[in-house]
């Protein structure tokens, strides 16, 4: 069984530590995270680069 690793911090300390992290300063309210978005904006991109790059192509004579 693993034992419980040694604190570092006098308990003065570590409640001041636990006081911070819980306080409003480190805590942010963030939207869910959607996948689907994030998928639709990257197909979203590489058709509008690869539209570009058939464009240059095109206008350059090469195809």
């Amino acid at each position: 069984m693993p034992e419980k690793p040694e604190n570092k911090l006098s308990d003065g300390d570590q409640a001041k530590v636990d006081k911070y992290l819980h306080s409003s300063v480190n805590w942010v309210e963030r939207k869910p995270f959607r996948p689907l978005l994030l998928l639709l904006v990257i197909v979203g991109v590489l058709t509008l680069l690869s539209l570009v790059s058939i464009f240059i192509v095109r206008t350059k004579g090469v195809v």
